[in-house]
């Protein structure tokens, strides 16, 4: 692939912290190689901006390979950028052409809100998974792995769900600011085996209970969140953990009665 040099513009939104107001900079970047990723081009900026004596811009980042979901942008108008299916650290500059200007924010969202820069508190994820995104096991000697079959159909659809990485693309794609697409995505790996039965009612309760107190908003089915998610995540999951839910409150409603 042809390597190249660009010289871009950064409108990168600057807040000191979730209270102080926030504004966009311009920054000029120049020589910035086609084959950079995302990030490494932010850190050469951050590096001339340290030289300069001025703060640099925080962003979130861990592994850089598309695995934790901590590098969480919003890149002109878009969750991690222009590429379908690509976190912002494995999205390399040759997305852009020399002389764009690039509008950078944080996810915008009253659920996350901004602790610095780009960096947003994203822990009511955290909050919804410690509700109900769990299995009772029993400890002792390892359970032999065909000891619980489980139908392909199923162990392939669980795995798809459990690739959500909880970066919350989909939180900040959705105009109502909804969850519901991870949260689906949790409930469902976890109902879709053997394993996840024994909290299998209590989950979804739990964690739809804990996700509206975060302040998410309500799923109106736009589908963006399955469009701005890294790891491809369908939406098929909404309608499980719908069917789900409905299932736990008609079994609760049966043992009242």
């Amino acid at each position: 692939m042809e390597h190249y040099n660009m010289n871009l513009t950064l409108k990168v939104w600057r807040q000191k912290n979730e209270k102080e107001k926030g504004h966009f900079e311009t920054y000029s970047v120049p020589g910035i190689s086609s084959e950079m990723s995302f990030l490494e081009m932010f850190d050469v900026l951050n590096e001339r901006l340290i030289n300069e004596g001025k703060e640099p811009i925080a962003f979130d980042h861990d592994c850089r390979e598309g695995i934790c979901g901590a590098c969480s942008m919003h890149i002109n108008g878009k969750a991690h950028g222009p590429w379908a299916g690509t976190t912002t650290c494995q999205l390399h500059m040759r997305a852009f052409k020399d002389g764009d200007t690039i509008v950078v924010e944080p996810w915008r969202a009253n659920a996350f809100p901004v602790i610095k820069d780009l960096v947003t508190d994203r822990s009511a994820l955290d909050r919804i998974i410690a509700a109900g995104g769990y299995i009772s096991v029993n400890t002792g000697n390892a359970v032999d792995g065909n000891s619980l079959p489980v139908e392909k159909d199923k162990a392939d659809t669980a795995f798809a769900a459990a690739a959500c990485i909880g970066c919350g693309a989909c939180v900040a794609a959705c105009k109502n600011s909804s969850a519901m697409l991870f949260t689906g995505a949790k409930v469902s790996h976890l109902a879709l085996l053997p394993q996840g039965n024994p909290e299998r009612k209590t989950r979804v309760v739990n964690m739809i209970a804990q996700m509206d107190k975060e302040g998410f908003g309500s799923c109106t089915f736009t589908m963006e969140c399955e469009a701005a998610c890294p790891k491809e995540i369908s939406v098929n999951n909404i309608a499980r953990l719908n069917a789900e839910y409905m299932r736990a409150a008609f079994t609760a409603e049966e043992t009242m009665g």
